[in-house]
């Protein structure tokens, strides 16, 4: 059996619906709404539609939360919002269900909404940099919460809107079990800005009071927050409300393509490293990602700014910026995709304003490079060349189901035999200043002077965005069935 316990405050407008909603499920025996100061008639409603109500001994979400446990009668306890609105009818049960069969000691829900400024702009950066285990939790602050009592009896309420997140925390570092199920989707009531701030306020502080009380304050904390957020950006080229919005997809190589330069033999000039490059540049014989690991390995201890630096001072290609702001501008997608590392090229990407880009991640630890190496995931995936394991062209796959595109919306820019591969499968594939033949052959135009004849040649083509920002989904050469096949 089931208690439920509801902290409320004027919520006149929804809290009979709130209550008659869990009144439903039979296996609900009591329904506590803990008034917190209502001058609306919130009592008077919760009591109409059959719910217990007591006032609570201190005014603050946590006091009446709190004072719902001590009210409670069972020992499986949820807790609910007074303003939601939109429940699944299902909701009660996927809510208890983990603590019904012994798979966890507290369950949070999952959920899509509207709103959320406070988590997205607070919460989830300050949890990232102190919490990184709590990623996984999408609703932090959310207040739909299911536990046995005795595990809340344990767990201390701080008597604010950081009530929630404290719980979740206190919950996670005590080694409880603590699973989050998907709910659908739900409404709350919008608030006002002011109300949003003292939100901020109160979470800021909560979430930095625990960071000390579990001794994760520090400078250091922040660092790994960066190099987190770093790999992320990595690993999510597009921004997912970004995605089936363009009319068409561009992809610069960088070095010797979007610059003049080879990234890597910067790097080596400037900290003494350029006989050991030579090791691995030009190598036909190893492997793509034994090079790219090898060159990693090579500027273990750089530090992480001095790649920043000679990617900022790296000189660009002749109509780099004019190409890239205009290809945006007519409704393209213009991404990087390169050998060389991430931290260069976000570098780059920046420089040229592109929308995204794609590279390896060499991992650094308080602003040093460790040497060690993750390989693109959209390079490594195993989709689309038949000839190599690391290839650029096994990132179109990916790319085109994100974006909802077919191949013929695809345009390839790049100068070296690492590049021939994207150059053969994209629909249109541009030689820049090609360094071989191979290059030059595997592409349908050649380039010698500025990466402003881009813009002619994507002219020439006759696409359009309004066929591309209907979604065209047509089944065609983009399928994954056929990039599987190695695009023949």
């Amino acid at each position: 059996m089931i208690s439920v316990i509801i902290p409320a405050r004027n919520e006149v407008q929804t809290i009979r619906a709130v209550v008659e909603f869990v009144r439903s499920d039979p296996r609900v025996t009591q329904v506590v709404v803990i008034d917190d100061g209502s001058i609306d008639g919130t009592v008077e409603a919760a009591r109409l539609a059959g719910a217990t109500t007591i006032s609570s001994s201190l005014l603050g979400k946590g006091a009446s939360m709190e004072d719902g446990v001590r009210s409670a009668s069972e020992e499986t306890l949820l807790f609910l919002d007074g303003d939601l609105t939109d429940l699944a009818p299902d909701l009660v049960d996927r809510m208890v269900a983990p603590l019904l069969a012994g798979e966890a000691d507290m369950v949070k829900a999952r959920f899509v909404r509207q709103a959320g400024r406070v988590t997205v702009l607070t919460a989830r950066p300050l949890l990232s940099a102190f919490f990184p285990e709590l990623d996984q939790y999408e609703q932090p602050l959310g207040g739909i919460i299911a536990a046995r009592r005795r595990v809340l009896e344990r767990l201390t309420f701080e008597n604010d809107y950081g009530v929630d997140v404290a719980l979740l925390i206190d919950a996670v570092m005590s080694g409880l079990r603590v699973v989050q199920v998907d709910i659908g989707s739900i409404e709350h009531r919008s608030q006002t800005l002011d109300r949003l701030g003292d939100m901020a306020l109160q979470v800021s502080r909560t979430i930095l009071d625990r960071a000390a009380r579990y001794r994760r304050l520090g400078a250091s904390r922040v660092r790994e927050a960066a190099e987190r957020e770093r790999r992320h950006q990595a690993t999510r080229p597009i921004p997912s409300e970004e995605q089936g919005k363009c009319a068409g997809l561009v992809l610069f190589d960088m070095d010797g393509t979007l610059v003049d330069e080879r990234f890597v033999e910067l790097l080596a000039r400037e900290t003494g490293r350029s006989r050991g490059l030579a090791a691995y540049l030009d190598r036909a014989e190893l492997a793509p990602e034994e090079r790219t690991r090898g060159i990693g390995r090579l500027f273990r201890g750089v530090r992480q700014q001095t790649f920043q630096d000679v990617a900022k001072r790296m000189v660009l290609s002749p109509g780099a910026v004019e190409t890239v702001v205009q290809l945006r501008q007519l409704g393209w997608r213009v991404g990087v995709i390169t050998d060389s590392f991430f931290v260069a090229a976000d570098v780059v990407r920046r420089r040229v304003f592109a929308d995204f880009c794609l590279a390896h991640l060499l991992h650094f630890r308080d602003g040093r490079a460790t040497g060690d190496v993750a390989l693109n995931p959209e390079m490594s995936c195993g989709l689309g060349c038949p000839e190599h394991v690391l290839c650029k062209r096994n990132a179109l796959g990916q790319l085109l189901d994100r974006l909802r595109l077919t191949l013929d919306r695809v345009i390839a820019v790049g100068d070296s035999d690492n590049d021939v591969c994207l150059l053969r499968a994209a629909g249109c594939g541009i030689a820049f200043r090609p360094k071989s033949e191979l290059a030059r052959g595997a592409a349908a135009h050649v380039v010698e002077d500025t990466l402003t004849r881009v813009i002619e040649i994507v002219g020439g083509l006759g696409l359009n965005l309004s066929a591309a920002s209907a979604g065209d989904s047509r089944p065609g050469r983009s399928s994954r069935a056929w990039w599987a096949r190695g695009g023949r």
